[in-house]
């Protein structure tokens, strides 16, 4: 678990005035539940973006939030590769991670029922886990808004009758919501990684790191890649994630977004610059501890 020496150099926790996070969404949303995970009670305080393209914004600028949580992949949806794009081309380094369990509940104002919805609202990643269930409600119209707690805030506060959202408890919890329906989402191993950041120039290593994530291109060559995971594997790296994004003008390229875990006595550092001689644009976007899982 991340500690905050880890965020603000030597300062004592109890000296500290709330760490402003930026989440993408509402308070309540599950960005806003993977931070509180993070921080473990630390005093915190969340700063809404509408996009992630404004999360990395504000984090970057400083003025508004400190650090960031950010979706970058899902056991259901897949990976979120306009957010690895994003990392890759912000000034800003991933220095914690979190995997949250993601359970989607039905909730409306107190005393509707299922049967007089008429509508559900909510993101459209969370309609797409939970279409399964509303097979049965066929009168219901899912419509797609820009967050799942920040529906379930609307419906309060224009206090819309036989209009449900799909939300998290917290968010039931924030805006007098009535859960209808617990856990509705079709798939029960429904995971969300969640990464911490923060701008390079103020990031310092955490404690304990094992976990590195690098962005690489290789030569448009047979053998290429094989190449760079063999010497990984060499160095006892035990790979955990790899995507591939196309390089935007050369058809057919691609950068490689990769994790992996160190075993051993060997350390990333020596994995990192065996790898060095036979890639190209090598980033390192974060050296972290392997996050925790939370059901």
């Amino acid at each position: 678990m991340l500690q905050p020496a880890t965020i603000e150099q030597d300062i004592p926790a109890q000296s500290l005035p709330p760490l402003r996070v930026c989440i993408q969404g509402g308070a309540g949303a599950f960005h806003d539940i993977a931070a509180r995970k993070i921080f473990n009670g630390q005093a915190i305080e969340i700063i809404p973006a509408m996009t992630f393209r404004e999360l990395i914004d504000k984090v970057e600028q400083q003025e508004e939030a400190d650090l960031g949580i950010m979706a970058i992949e899902n056991t259901i949806a897949g990976s979120i590769l306009f957010n690895y794009r994003l990392i890759n081309e912000s000034k800003l380094r991933i220095i914690g991670e979190v995997y949250l369990r993601i359970q989607q509940n039905l909730m409306a104002l107190p005393g509707e029922s299922i049967e007089n919805l008429q509508e559900v609202h909510s993101h459209p990643v969370a309609i797409e886990q939970c279409r399964e269930y509303f097979r049965k409600y066929p009168q219901i119209r899912l419509v797609e808004t820009e967050d799942t707690a920040l529906s379930a805030k609307n419906i309060l506060e224009k206090d819309l009758q036989g209009v449900g959202a799909i939300a998290s408890e917290m968010a039931a919890e924030m805006y007098d919501m009535e859960i209808l329906a617990h856990s509705i989402e079709t798939n029960k191993q429904n995971y969300t990684r969640f990464l911490l950041l923060q701008p390079i120039h103020r990031s310092k290593l955490p404690a304990e790191s094992n976990k590195v994530s690098l962005c690489f291109s290789v030569d448009h060559l047979i053998g290429s890649l094989h190449k760079v995971l063999a010497v990984l594997s060499a160095y006892h790296a035990n790979l955990t994630k790899i995507e591939s994004a196309p390089i935007i003008g050369k058809p057919w390229e691609y950068l490689f977004f990769v994790d992996f875990v160190m075993d051993g006595d060997l350390t990333y550092q020596q994995a990192i610059e065996a790898i060095r001689p036979i890639t190209h644009d090598l980033k390192i976007l974060g050296i972290y501890k392997q996050g925790s899982h939370f059901n």
